[in-house]
């Protein structure tokens, strides 16, 4: 490997530590490379989706994108655990009701798998709403926002003020991770605080998870076990975490 390519993941490895980093910072780090070098680097890596520039330095796409990785990516990771965990979770679908369904790789094959009936849906995931329109029957919304095009999704106050206004009957929701003392968590603060608004609105709250995001954890806080209803997830969940499952009374499928 030569020595700008080793430079250029170190850069990438720099930014993904701290999350968001100055230009200052890494020319401090990278000394003494050139500043047009670095510039020309950051430029690169933009350009190749592995940081995302910033005015003043740059940010990790992990913070930007709100979850562990590039939708593109996530969708092809385990398909038949995530095909499994939404037909778990059409068995819960209340028809004529209104509901939320969150952006997701799990959440864009439960909305491929969704039945034609009558439903009032809010998404904020672009692939999800793309797979609700083959339907006729529901009634679907996609609230106002910035788009984040890594993760396909929207988000920022004008999507959390227009869930505001929801009530909702059942929110099915996507999580980055899962420890037992941080809660279940994403890697973005605006994305944790337009689930903790779904949340707040909904009258079941459904978390969809497969067992790979056990035991990890990601920055920001959505909620914990005692503020869920139900956990639809694969069939190899670790035995402590279904014995915490069992203490705060929530049902695993």
């Amino acid at each position: 490997m030569d020595s700008m390519e080793t430079r250029r993941n170190a850069i990438v490895e720099l930014i993904n530590e701290h999350g968001t980093v100055s230009f200052a910072q890494i020319k401090k780090a990278f000394d003494p490379v050139s500043e047009m070098t670095l510039r020309t680097d950051l430029k690169i890596l933009d350009e190749a989706k592995r940081i995302v520039r910033v005015h003043g330095g740059a940010k990790s796409v992990q913070v930007v994108v709100g979850t562990d990785d590039y939708l593109s990516k996530r969708a092809v990771r385990n398909i038949p655990g995530k095909q499994r965990i939404a037909e778990k979770a059409l068995s819960l679908l209340r028809p004529d009701t209104t509901i939320f369904v969150d952006s997701g790789s799990t959440t864009t094959i439960l909305a491929r798998q969704f039945p034609d009936q009558s439903n009032l849906i809010y998404t904020t995931g672009l692939s999800c709403a793309t797979e609700l329109a083959n339907l006729s029957r529901p009634s679907v919304m996609l609230p106002g926002g910035r788009l984040n095009r890594y993760s396909q999704s929207v988000y920022g106050i004008l999507a959390v003020r227009e869930l505001e206004r929801v009530n909702f009957s059942q929110i099915f929701l996507g999580v980055t991770s899962y420890s037992s003392d941080t809660g279940f968590t994403c890697g973005s603060d605006e994305e944790a605080i337009l689930k903790q608004t779904a949340i707040r609105q909904a009258e079941q709250v459904i978390v969809l998870m497969d067992s790979s995001k056990v035991g990890t954890r990601s920055t920001f806080r959505i909620c914990g076990l005692s503020e869920i209803d139900v956990l639809v997830s694969d069939d190899n969940l670790p035995e402590a975490f279904l014995a915490e499952c069992r203490q705060f009374q929530v049902p695993v499928l």
